[in-house]
């Protein structure tokens, strides 16, 4: 019989006593239930629920419409031939495989981080890491993408209405002619002073922008009809499947405007209901009017005459009517309409920065929320500033890839986190459930991956370099800083 007054003796380190190794730090998961709780929560304030589900479908569609067809159709058929409308209808289904999932966790995990917050939950601190630096990636080059065919527009509206452009050295970036691309920069700093006075007054100037982006499209559909030639079909796929799937891929950043959408969670009324809905039928608007678009566009104008020209649509409406009015009136409303898909992906980078913060991954500057406002606005001007200067210095055409592969890879990981959730965590509340699980999330990871492939192999180099970046700054910083971390210790 031990003695009872004696000391107890130490037993020495035991497998639960000892702190974790490197793996399983790297594999730390953040509850859901923690997710949740800590929804709107920064720095110094909170963000403020004022956004029902009109404003979230129209985030979603500001941050898609646009920028595969006012910008990027003039890479894309160059790549495809006439054969650009499958390449959208592939992209468009590879991004609705990706929908289902995002409405799915948008749904049960309603918070800003988005597929960064829904990895954390699933699959792991580092996993999260890293597909946080992919949206990094994915809305950071995507706002500049955008940008720089802004400027393409705002030359045609200048040129169709006093008769004037902006020199070449002025408005293109290094390598496409120019010196420095100044309205690519003027745009996004037009976004950044929207969004500094929150997310409600954002959204109703995004509204009234996307209202005017559908207007144009239908209009140049009306009148581009006109110019229909079927002949321009003739040889549809003149460079292969190949040829479809490039520019299918480089199309995929286009559909990156639901992602947008589950960035608002935390400013969402009813996050739970209105997300998932706003996804979705978000989604199937811009598909149908992506390839509509398209299939006109075509048609009206020979696919070996499409000269990598960001202002393609407008082009096509001077030619088809003979006349300048109709193409100025058009590259009006894509000035209006490009900048909406700016504002909206410029929103979204902010919030995944600041979920990020939160959880200590990234400085705290990023958490930081005005209480006047309730926007993070040191976090807004860092964004903008960057993104106005890569607009304003890096091509399109590489900005349009390297914005690919960042989506591709985040949307991979969100199918998977869908299945792993129903696995962990059968029992949480959802809104929205994936149909034919686990068969339809595994289709859009094997989707991902396969457009993944099709891009050019600098493209991977650069993704390559920017994920090496981001492990270096993870190790160096987030890793010892994440707020899951001292309850380890």
């Amino acid at each position: 019989m031990l003695d009872q007054g004696a000391p107890p003796q130490n037993p020495g380190p035991t497998a639960a006593s000892a702190p974790p190794g490197l793996g399983a730090r790297l594999m730390r998961r953040k509850p859901v239930e923690r997710l949740v709780a800590e929804g709107g929560q920064g720095e110094g304030g909170s963000l403020r629920r004022t956004l029902g589900l009109w404003q979230l479908t129209m985030i979603s569609i500001g941050a898609t419409l646009g920028t595969g067809i006012f910008v990027v159709l003039g890479e894309a058929v160059p790549k495809a031939g006439p054969a650009v409308t499958l390449s959208f209808v592939i992209a468009g289904l590879t991004a609705l495989f990706s929908a289902l999932s995002y409405a799915e966790l948008a749904g049960t995990i309603p918070v800003s981080g988005s597929s960064y917050s829904y990895a954390y939950a699933t699959m792991g601190e580092l996993i999260a890491w890293i597909c946080g630096w992919c949206l990094v990636l994915e809305y950071g080059v995507s706002v500049a993408a955008v940008a720089v065919g802004w400027g393409e527009y705002l030359n045609e509206l200048l040129d169709g209405t006093i008769g004037v452009t902006i020199p070449a050295a002025l408005s293109a970036p290094p390598g496409d002619g120019g010196v420095f691309n100044l309205p690519a920069l003027i745009v996004v700093l037009l976004a950044m002073a929207f969004l500094l006075g929150g997310a409600r007054e954002s959204a109703r100037a995004n509204t009234v922008m996307v209202v005017v982006k559908i207007a144009a499209l239908v209009m140049f559909c009306a009148i581009g009809v006109q110019g229909f030639r079927s002949g321009n079909y003739e040889n549809f796929m003149p460079l292969g499947m190949a040829g479809v799937s490039a520019a299918g891929a480089t199309l995929f950043f286009s559909y990156i405007g639901f992602d947008a959408a589950s960035t608002a969670g935390e400013e969402a009324k009813n996050a739970q209901r209105d997300l998932p809905r706003a996804i979705m039928l978000s989604l199937v608007i811009v598909t149908a009017l992506y390839v509509l678009v398209a299939a006109v566009a075509v048609g009206a104008k020979p696919w070996k005459n499409f000269t990598d020209s960001e202002a393609a649509l407008a082009q096509i409406m001077r030619e088809v009517t003979g006349q300048t009015f109709w193409g100025t009136l058009l590259a009006f409303c894509a000035v209006i309409a490009i900048a909406s898909v700016v504002l909206t992906v410029l929103y979204g980078q902010t919030r995944i920065l600041f979920a990020m913060s939160r959880d200590g991954l990234v400085p705290k500057v990023f958490a930081r929320v005005h209480p006047k406002t309730g926007a993070p606005r040191a976090n807004t001007l860092i964004v903008s500033l960057f993104c106005g200067v890569l607009a304003a210095a890096i091509p399109l055409g590489q900005l349009a890839d390297a914005t690919s592969i960042g989506t591709l890879f985040a949307f991979a990981l969100v199918n998977v986190a869908v299945v792993v959730l129903r696995r962990t965590k059968p029992d949480l509340p959802r809104t929205f459930r994936v149909p034919l699980s686990p068969v339809l999330p595994v289709l859009g990871f094997a989707f991902c991956v396969w457009m993944m492939g099709s891009l050019p192999a600098i493209t991977w180099v650069v993704f390559g370099v920017w994920m090496v970046a981001g492990l270096v700054f993870y190790f160096g910083y987030g890793y010892r800083r994440s707020r899951l971390a001292p309850s380890e210790k």
